[in-house]
């Protein structure tokens, strides 16, 4: 049986480092199963789920002109298709009242308000923006007794 990538081969573990687990395959190759190919969730410590010894069915994942070969245990693992998405959207949400009676989702007064274009909020932003910078600038001058800043 060749080692081509998709193939679920059983295999046993010959060593561990901090970046995955070296897997000798039946023919006498060896494969590396990175850390994050160990477990669906994520693994600091490869010793907490694989030991030197065990067999463990891995999937061929990738093989490299050079013979390496990548392997993975998570993917060799069947899953049913479960019937829910992967994405459930939320339910949508009518409106609510908080505690003092007042709507949730725009008041009164912003229903009368006209929408502002991105450069109307552009330009509100740079000059309140340059408010802060300019009183910033005279606080910290006439602390540091900078250009302008009392002298006495």
């Amino acid at each position: 049986m060749s080692i081509e990538v998709g193939s679920k081969l059983q295999g046993k573990v010959t060593g561990i480092t901090n970046f995955g687990a070296f897997v000798e395959l039946p023919e006498g190759s060896t494969g590396l199963v990175h850390i994050s190919e160990v477990a669906d969730n994520y693994v600091k410590d490869i010793n907490d789920h694989l030991k030197v010894g065990d067999q463990v069915e891995v999937k061929v994942i990738n093989v490299e002109k050079d013979g390496k070969i990548g392997l993975s245990i998570k993917k060799a693992v069947d899953r049913p298709e479960s019937a829910a998405p992967a994405y459930t959207p939320r339910p949508r949400q009518g409106r609510s009242n908080d505690s003092r009676g007042r709507d949730n989702n725009r008041g009164s007064r912003d229903s009368f308000r006209p929408k502002e274009n991105f450069e109307t909020k552009m330009a509100k932003f740079l000059k309140d923006s340059e408010d802060r910078l300019s009183s910033l600038k005279r606080s910290t001058e006439t602390k540091r007794g900078g250009r302008g800043g009392r002298r006495g």
